[in-house]
């Protein structure tokens, strides 16, 4: 019998990334919740080198970072595919999810704790990264095409958290004005039923948004929250 856990934290849009995948799938798994201040001697043994969830475990065998467990899971379960089987479809598949979780989502991130000139220039360089989305979705209910894909997944934080997170700093960048497409793309892909179930509810993530933030700015010597 498989033996499927995910060691991961309810308001990470990294967990939250595999446990979409996995009940896309339709695989049944035990979800093991994570003090991120206290870290498990289990998470800590099951990925010594970055110490970070989500770490997924089959039949005691950890897979760590959130992209990779997507390519795992796909190829381990049977199910609807998250990746698309013809190579070069699934190369630019992974082309776009590598573009959306180092280059996209960092960016917004930073545009939401960041103040000032730096706020600013990172506002800036997020409109340009949402132009090229905004232009990758256009005339498409998903980035694959007519079903949610691994790259949908991937953009969770773009359909969702980020909207919380820029609410809570009066930072008016994604609009329906500017970026029509990918509005209504995020409006699908939250319709979703898996997807749907996988959304932390607004008013619980905007507290540990906020908390989270808190703790970004004081780090990095600004205040935004």
């Amino acid at each position: 019998m498989e033996e499927v856990k995910l060691l991961g934290f309810w308001a990470s849009p990294f967990s939250r990334r595999v446990e979409m995948g996995l009940q896309m799938k339709g695989v049944d798994y035990e979800f093991i919740e994570e003090d991120l201040q206290n870290k498990s001697p289990l998470l800590l043994q099951s990925n010594p080198i970055h110490k970070k969830i989500p770490v997924l475990l089959h039949n005691g065998k950890p897979i760590a970072e959130s992209l990779i467990i997507l390519e795992y899971i796909d190829e381990a379960f049977p199910g609807p595919s998250l990746w698309p089987k013809d190579p070069y479809d699934r190369a630019q598949a992974r082309f776009w999810a590598k573009f959306i979780d180092e280059k996209c989502n960092p960016t917004l991130w930073k545009a939401c704790w960041s103040t000032g000139e730096e706020q600013e220039k990172t506002k800036q360089e997020s409109e340009q990264l949402l132009k090229i989305l905004e232009n990758e979705i256009k005339d498409k209910d998903f980035f694959g095409g007519e079903t949610v894909g691994a790259v949908d997944i991937t953009a969770n934080f773009l359909a969702h958290w980020f909207g919380i997170a820029s609410q809570l700093v009066g930072l008016e960048i994604i609009t329906e004005e500017k970026y029509p497409n990918l509005c209504n793309w995020a409006g699908r892909f939250r319709e979703c039923g898996f997807v749907k179930d996988n959304l932390p509810p607004k008013e619980k993530l905007a507290m540990g948004l906020k908390f989270v933030l808190q703790a970004a700015a004081r780090s990095n010597g600004t205040s935004s929250v």
